[in-house]
């Protein structure tokens, strides 16, 4: 098998599971790539074809049914993975239209024979008959309404599309919507953290503009960075970065505080509030209900020397235990995650609008526990990595009203701009608060979600 080949075969495996199983792309490719002992040209390939895919998954299955004259639900599973791995090639890449075509097709033959073969190879010839361009337009011809032209161009649900218009619509910028589409399916710049007061980012690193600990590397392995550095930098989204900053510096730390990060897996934030509680005299705990994630956690507090027990229980339950014990809290809350579809792009197939009532339930409920659990003073963050008006505003909105004259909000988009180094121009709300919301498009962080509230 030559290494082409096999870069495509470890991409076919990553679909077949992430379709199958349930799979996340981002935790299972690397693993493949290393078994499959591939070069670091072959490695980007595999990385390519398989993000790739996934994210304009709902543009290619719109070519595939254009081109197969048939629902796309009506074609084997296994084929049609392949299938959308040879569109991806023959329209987004520089792969060559031969070389797309038969290696597609004979994954497709693995995957369902002779037969299967032979309909992926008709269909995928059909597709190189055209240029991207003219698909593009079929795709778009084929659009019941403008909302679902815009899901088959910009390969999001429907649902998802309106979702931003409407939290794009709330700072009055409706018209990025087609920009934030586009940031979604675009490869994002790594970026790294170095934790305050226990590492420095490399002489050669570019700094953000908007967190003071993140940088982008002027070149090397980033694996090998956090490797060396025993934790201390680390791949991290600026975004997850100010996210637990801005609870940490929304006002200044007294020695001896006490703080919590509720729902703390996988630990990206709770490194950071580790290495900030160090530097400050404070004292943190975590906590987070699944103790696969809550291993996760512990890996992450590895290169802080402080001890920051992790314990293991539903947030709303260790929250309740604990009346008026803590200065802060971070409620990084289960979500729908759309703010983070360009490193997770299988996402946005997996969840639906049926999905938004029972998270939105669930929290409220983390922060009316974690109010509940401040000392009087206290601060909490409420985070989310989706721009959701109900996941975001809407739950806020909910707990105001609950504990209404026991909360004052502190505005997390003030802090965040005194964080910055360059203005982030976060906008007022629509409906007057300080949240803050980032953005892929405007931002180049996941769309996170950052509200802060003191309980007086």
């Amino acid at each position: 098998m030559s290494r082409a080949v096999a870069a495509r075969r470890v991409a076919f495996d990553t679909l077949r599971a992430v379709h199958e199983s349930d799979a996340y792309a981002n935790l299972l490719l690397p693993a493949a790539i290393g078994r499959a002992g591939l070069s670091t040209a072959d490695a980007a390939l595999a990385t390519e074809l398989t993000y790739g895919t996934l994210r304009r998954q709902g543009t290619y299955d719109a070519v595939i049914a254009i081109a197969a004259d048939r629902p796309v639900t009506d074609i084997d599973p296994g084929v049609l993975d392949a299938l959308r791995l040879g569109v991806h090639q023959l329209l987004s890449t520089r792969v060559a239209s031969h070389a797309a075509v038969h290696e597609s097709v004979e994954l497709a033959r693995t995957a369902g024979g002779r037969g299967a073969a032979g309909f992926a190879n008709a269909v995928l010839r059909r597709v190189s008959r055209d240029t991207p361009g003219d698909w593009m337009t079929h795709v778009a011809e084929s659009a019941r309404s403008d909302d679902e032209q815009l899901g088959l161009l910009f390969s999001h649900p429907v649902w998802v599309v309106r979702a931003f218009r409407r939290a794009l619509a709330a700072e009055g910028r409706a018209d990025e919507l087609e920009a934030l589409l586009t940031a979604d399916n675009a490869s994002p710049r790594v970026t790294m953290a170095a934790l305050p007061d226990l590492a420095d980012a490399p002489g050669d690193a570019r700094r953000t503009p908007y967190s003071p600990i993140g940088f982008r590397l002027g070149g090397g392995d980033p694996d090998a960075l956090v490797r060396g550095s025993g934790g201390r930098i680390r791949v991290q989204d600026e975004g997850s970065q100010l996210a637990a900053l801005a609870l940490t510096r929304a006002v200044p730390v007294t020695a001896g505080e006490r703080w919590l990060d509720l729902c703390a897996g996988p630990g990206g934030k709770t490194a950071v509030l580790a290495a900030e509680a160090l530097r400050n005299d404070a004292r943190l705990e975590a906590n987070e209900i699944s103790p696969a994630r809550a291993g996760l956690v512990r890996q992450a507090l590895a290169g802080v020397p402080m001890d920051v027990p992790v314990s293991e229980e539903d947030g709303r339950t260790r929250a309740a235990e604990a009346p008026g014990t803590y200065d802060r809290i971070l409620v990084d809350a289960p979500c729908t995650g759309l703010g983070a579809l360009r490193r997770r792009p299988e996402a946005r197939w997996r969840k639906s609008p049926s999905d938004v009532p029972a998270l939105t339930q669930l929290q409220r409920e983390l922060l009316d526990a974690a109010i509940g659990a401040l000392k009087p003073g206290g601060i909490v963050a409420y985070v989310t990595c989706s721009p959701h008006l109900a996941e975001t505003a809407g739950v806020v909105a909910d707990i105001r009203r609950e504990w209404e004259g026991a909360l004052e909000e502190v505005s997390a988009r003030e802090v965040v701009t005194a964080l910055a180094e360059a203005d982030p121009g976060l906008p007022a709300q629509a409906d007057g608060s300080g949240r803050t919301q980032l953005w892929p498009h405007r931002h180049n962080t996941d769309a996170m979600s950052i509200s802060l509230l003191r309980r007086v």
